[in-house]
């Protein structure tokens, strides 16, 4: 079983690490389902490609109804948007900042993932569920409060989704998928240090050239999905990239 004619959907594909896996997904023939708050650009007969907010459940929704009546039944649901926003250190950030950063970052996999149940059961197709986490879901980093309590709910959120969910999905997976070069990472790297305390870290990831790419994550998710390599737990992260 390969990507090859599978039902796929990502959000936040219109740019980074979801349009990088979104592109790869698509030479390996898979049919896609594309949505981030501005429309991903991927064009082509298998690709439906529309703005939508995951913060709007509706909106999700009626993308994955639409994904369902012009491609298929879904296979593959990708929670993948996120903001990285705010950095700051933790004793100024406001309530309003991290509740705007928990309704994309956690709230939109939430969203996400009702949308894929609910269609799943109209369906009735059975389904697999990713949700991109990160490493920094483990521990807590200087000047990413926000982002890190919100990858680490991304973590429990999805185990739980594992056990509730075991009946209607074929798995559902956090997945860490390592650093990778996006606009997230350039940002990163931009930040005083006193501010993010380990900005240096970023910086000597791309000074080596040790980054994941966008491929090696699909590739690392499809083994996992569709071709029957079996995943470490709910919680797992993508092997380093050999360079």
């Amino acid at each position: 079983m390969q990507p090859d004619g599978r039902v796929i959907v990502i959000t936040g594909a219109s740019a980074g690490l979801g349009a990088g896996m979104a592109e790869r997904f698509s030479d390996r023939g898979a049919s896609l389902g594309l949505c981030a708050r501005r429309r991903p650009a991927l064009t082509g007969d298998n690709v439906l490609s529309r703005s939508v907010d995951v913060t709007d459940l509706d909106g999700l929704e009626s993308f994955a109804k639409d994904v369902s009546a012009q491609l298929g039944p879904i296979d593959l649901w990708i929670n993948n948007a996120a903001l990285l926003d705010p950095i700051i250190p933790q004793r100024d950030l406001s309530y309003e900042a991290l509740e705007g950063h928990l309704a994309v970052s956690l709230g939109g996999v939430l969203n996400g993932t009702k949308a894929l149940l609910a269609q799943s059961a109209t369906d009735r197709h059975k389904g697999a569920l990713v949700n991109i986490t990160s490493g920094l879901a483990r521990y807590g980093m200087a000047g990413l409060s926000a982002y890190c309590a919100a990858k680490a709910g991304v973590d429990r959120l999805t185990e739980i989704v594992a056990i509730e969910e075991s009946g209607s999905l074929t798995m559902a997976l956090a997945v860490s998928p390592g650093v990778i070069e996006t606009e997230m990472q350039q940002t990163l790297r931009q930040q005083d240090a006193a501010v993010l305390h380990d900005v240096e870290m970023f910086r000597q990831r791309k000074a080596d050239e040790a980054m994941t790419s966008p491929a090696w994550v699909a590739d690392a998710i499809s083994g996992w999905v569709f071709e029957g390599i079996e995943p470490d737990g709910v919680v797992v992260r993508v092997p380093e990239e050999p360079t």
